[in-house]
């Protein structure tokens, strides 16, 4: 398997800098560095493999329409991520009345003991997700953010920490049983977002 090249901060903005000049060999490159991680990002999430393509493809879109607004290099990593995430939800926003695609997503992403319907607002989910990530131990807070929001693998958070790669997964582990814990009285509406954000 081909190794996934992570871009330096100065590459970033070397490539970000290339962007505003309306250099598509740029695009590419973020293309050919993201495109993997973004892919397995986006698998964890929605597990529907035919309908990533188009998340994907609107995610890259948009990070070249708005080139020009990108200002920020050392945070443009966590800005490509949340938009997928954002992409993502969207999506299930769009579809979840389609019943063929709600079952499967169901069938994929959501155990059976979660399988109950409940009218809460995505904003209050979000809301109470941030809030439980907030009340995780410092460490484990920054471990699951790096791995979630910012889409780093175990062995690269493990390099960025100074840590073991069990010692991640251990964290990872933690705090999606605390997080998952804390979203039961919420429902399946929850549970899919928890997948989201996840």
């Amino acid at each position: 398997m081909k190794k996934i090249q992570i871009l330096t901060i100065g590459q970033t903005e070397e490539i970000i800098n290339r962007l505003k000049k309306d250099d598509k060999s740029a695009m590419d490159e973020l293309f050919c560095s993201y495109y993997p991680r973004l892919y397995r990002f986006s698998k964890s999430i929605i597990k529907i493999e035919n309908e990533i393509e188009d998340v994907l493809q609107n995610v890259f879109v948009k990070i070249w329409l708005n080139r020009q607004k990108i200002d920020n290099t050392e945070t443009f990593n966590a800005y490509v991520f949340t938009i997928t995430r954002n992409e993502v939800l969207n999506l299930i926003r769009d579809k979840i009345r389609d019943k063929s695609f709600k079952d499967e997503l169901f069938n994929l992403s959501v155990a059976e003991e979660y399988n109950t319907q409940s009218p809460v607002e995505y904003d209050e989910i979000k809301e109470r997700i941030d809030n439980t990530v907030a009340r995780l131990p410092k460490k484990r807070q920054h471990v699951f953010i790096l791995s979630r929001t910012e889409g780093l693998s175990n062995k690269e958070i493990a390099q960025k920490l100074d840590i073991s790669e069990k010692t991640v997964e251990d964290h990872i582990t933690h705090a999606i049983k605390y997080i998952k814990s804390s979203l039961k009285d919420m429902g399946i509406i929850s549970i899919l977002y928890f997948y989201l954000f996840i």
